[in-house]
């Protein structure tokens, strides 16, 4: 047994073919034939090789990695979105490396930083703002940038995200003609495009009825701040008799708090929608009333417009905005002759 690390010349040599043929087998996308194909990699397997990924890196200029920069993976959403992302890259012959950010532009910049260190062919934004400096760095580098779930102002940058300005509108409409007079939000970060657009939607849709946000809280995306925005919004007296909460992932926090230490029933005495229909939301146990993020035709918008990226088919920035529709379950009282 070879206990050496073996070369692509050895199993050029076992196979009987150049060494440039090996090369091509292992190369994604590279021209080669059936027979030579067989033949090399059971030459290969048989001497236990492996191809060098990062150093064919070096030789061609691409690495086939794509950086995925995520804010946070407690959102349900995105563990979600992630796993059919990775499939989708992989089925195009590219990998995914996952890094953490937070919501902080600098920090943002220090991961984006490392990324560019192992030599990504492009980046994924999931749920993070970039910075003018950081965007025109990864423009001179020639490195396209893709933004998932999040739009920005910014005319170089990509960017693929549900309707969320419709469908706050949409949950607006719903909760009015269920009869609710009293309509709470309780927001996500105020820095995401997706927070913005789903609470102007929300309250264009209540104006258009003539009626007014009846009371606001903030939950930052975050489960605990969730669960503290509804004790403070929820008092004996005055209550909302309906609230909008800025994504699922908060709404089943603040439908925690509401039934289990307020004694409050779900949708009896409140009304609860959310927003994205993760798994979580088809439980009995929440059974939410929500707006589905479409999150695979969101994911193919993403891979198609980064292939396009890659491949200079398409190199002009694009704004993509996909339809989501509502879902009606039974965390919200319905219109009358509407039923989930």
């Amino acid at each position: 047994m070879n206990m050496g690390k073996v070369t692509s010349l050895e199993v050029a040599a076992k196979a009987g073919v150049s060494r440039s043929a090996v090369s091509r087998v292992f190369t994604p996308g590279a021209s080669v034939s059936k027979d030579t194909a067989e033949k090399v990699r059971k030459a290969a397997a048989a001497l236990g090789y492996r191809p060098n990924v990062l150093a064919r890196s070096l030789i061609t200029g691409r690495s086939r990695i794509i950086g995925l920069v995520v804010a946070y993976l407690e959102n349900q959403f995105y563990p979600e979105a992630i796993e059919r992302l990775s499939k989708a890259l992989q089925a195009e012959g590219y990998h995914v490396l996952v890094f953490m950010a937070s919501n902080d532009h600098a920090a943002t910049q220090t991961v984006i930083d490392e990324l560019l260190d192992y030599q990504v062919d492009a980046i994924i934004a999931a749920s993070v703002g970039l910075s003018n400096d950081l965007t025109q760095r990864c423009e001179g580098l020639g490195i396209p940038i893709v933004l998932f779930n999040r739009h920005q102002y910014d005319d170089r940058l990509t960017s693929v995200a549900s309707d969320n300005e419709a469908g706050g509108r949409k949950l607006a409409e719903f909760l009015i003609a269920g009869g609710h007079t009293r309509i709470a939000h309780i927001a996500g970060w105020e820095g995401a495009s997706t927070q913005i657009d789903r609470e102007r939607g929300f309250i264009a849709g209540l104006e258009a009825a003539g009626m007014t946000l009846y009371a606001r809280g903030l939950g930052n995306f975050d489960f605990e701040t969730a669960q503290a925005a509804a004790r403070a919004m929820f008092g004996p007296e005055d209550r909302p008799d309906a609230v909008f909460v800025a994504n699922d992932h908060m709404a089943f926090a603040v439908m925690d708090v509401l039934r289990y230490e307020l004694g409050l029933r779900v949708p009896e005495d409140v009304s609860v929608v959310g927003y994205d229909d993760v798994t979580l939301a088809h439980w009995p146990s929440y059974d939410l009333t929500t707006v589905r993020q479409p999150a695979g035709r969101m994911v193919a918008a993403t891979v198609d417009a980064l292939m396009a990226r890659l491949t200079e088919e398409d190199t002009e920035p694009r704004r993509i905005t996909l339809d989501g529709p509502l879902i009606i379950r039974g965390s919200a009282r319905a219109p009358k002759g509407q039923s989930k």
